[in-house]
């Protein structure tokens, strides 16, 4: 009985650290989390949007082995990964509707701003909505089936008491196969899955997943000091080494894109997927980001800025994250080194002999899109290796919950 009773505590406490109480939160929002959460809501029922957005990575890939190697995550169907890192989860909801009202492309949610915003308004209520039914993600037949799933849920009074009671003649098929509706309960399905996503992006806002509880936030309200290595690194991030030019404090990202020129990660298992990738399989594909699917050649290449908060966020000192949109570094020191001698370095297919290249040391591999490349605010900064030090240990006081998190609760 004892001993029942403590495997009973472990999983109450287990629970409570996933779905959390939400004491916190508004209906909407602890509505959003349980959403946010169940694993239901994948074609085997062994995914969440958790799965790639864990909030102890900062809201991004948890997995360190799967960061060091392809750094892309498999789905709800074993053998299917998806093309791009994942990208976090938290501080993106300041992103306005893609727009291009300025002559540079700014909004939009994914790396490559394909949910725009234009249908409900909201770029992340439209991101929310990608992962259910993408077969490389969750893998879900129809919208029917999500809304299904969180209707019939353990939450399903919490769902009705946020946006009212759903009555549907509910096909015995539905989540076998995608279903056909009449068109009044069709309507009904687009109105609760535009709401349940609304209430992911309402989640995604809230002050648990963006809490502004960073040294770098206490720095700001004269409650710590940084350190002089951190000051410098913060003077260098605003100054020399151009980062704040699209690492926009507070958020630290200014919503628009960018090709920094990254090479191909060839350990990416997409590339191997003949039957997604469109290109027969191989090292053919080439991804082209926000140009490739609006199909722009001015802006291929480029893939969104992402916030800074919470980049080094990790659950132990060893843990390895993955940067960039592929994944390819390893480290925040690498993806510096790498704006900084981009195009100082050699080309590594320059090196003679060829078993001589180190990427990183005396070359780098050539960029998976060479269009585009944004060369005025990186690629030969001259920084010294200090100086990249610095700039890292500022970085690292973007974390959010970091030692003094106690006194932040008050």
């Amino acid at each position: 009985m004892l001993s029942k009773r403590i495997w009973m505590c472990a999983v109450i406490l287990m629970l409570t650290t996933a779905i959390g109480t939400a004491a916190e939160l508004s209906d909407k929002e602890k509505l959003g989390k349980y959403v946010f959460y169940d694993k239901e809501l994948s074609i085997n029922k062994n995914q969440a949007c958790a799965a790639c957005h864990a909030p102890q990575v900062g809201f991004t890939g948890p997995d360190s082995i799967i960061n060091v190697l392809g750094s892309v995550y498999e789905g709800s169907v074993p053998g299917r990964f998806g093309n791009r890192k994942p990208p976090t989860a938290a501080y993106a909801g300041d992103s306005p509707v893609l727009n291009n009202d300025t002559g540079t492309w700014i909004g939009g949610m994914f790396w490559d701003g394909r949910a725009t915003g234009q249908t409900l308004g909201d770029p992340l209520a439209e991101q929310a909505k990608g992962p259910f039914l993408n077969p490389m993600e969750q893998g879900l037949p129809d919208a029917a089936c999500v809304v299904y799933r969180v209707v019939t849920s353990d939450y399903k009074d919490l769902y009705q008491q946020v946006w009212g009671k759903l009555n549907i003649q509910w096909p015995k098929k539905v989540c076998s196969e995608a279903v056909t509706l009449s068109s009044g309960d069709q309507d009904k399905i687009n109105t609760a899955y535009n709401n349940i996503a609304r209430s992911i992006a309402a989640y995604e806002r809230s002050k648990e997943v963006n809490s502004f509880t960073s040294k770098y936030d206490d720095y700001l309200k004269g409650r710590k000091a940084l350190t002089p290595q951190e000051m410098r690194g913060l003077e260098l991030f605003n100054g020399s080494a151009m980062c704040a030019n699209c690492h926009v404090p507070p958020l630290f990202t200014d919503f628009t894109y960018d090709n920094l020129g990254i090479p191909k990660n060839l350990m990416n298992p997409f590339y191997y997927e003949s039957a997604w990738n469109g290109l027969g399989g191989g090292i053919n594909w080439i991804d082209y980001g926000f140009g490739g699917f609006f199909n722009i050649e001015t802006e291929n290449g480029k893939h969104k800025v992402p916030t800074l908060r919470n980049v080094d966020k990790k659950p132990y000192p060893s843990f390895i994250k993955a940067y960039g949109h592929n994944g390819y570094f390893k480290s925040l020191k690498e993806i510096v080194h790498f704006y900084n001698t981009r195009d100082s370095l050699d080309k590594c297919s320059d090196i003679v002999p060829p078993q001589d290249p180190k990427p990183g040391l005396n070359c780098w591999p050539d960029p998976e899109v060479l269009d585009n490349m944004n060369t005025l605010e990186m690629g030969d900064l001259g920084l010294t290796d200090s100086q990249e030090d610095d700039i890292v240990a500022f970085l690292k006081t973007l974390t959010d919950r970091y030692e003094s998190h106690e006194e932040n609760r008050h």
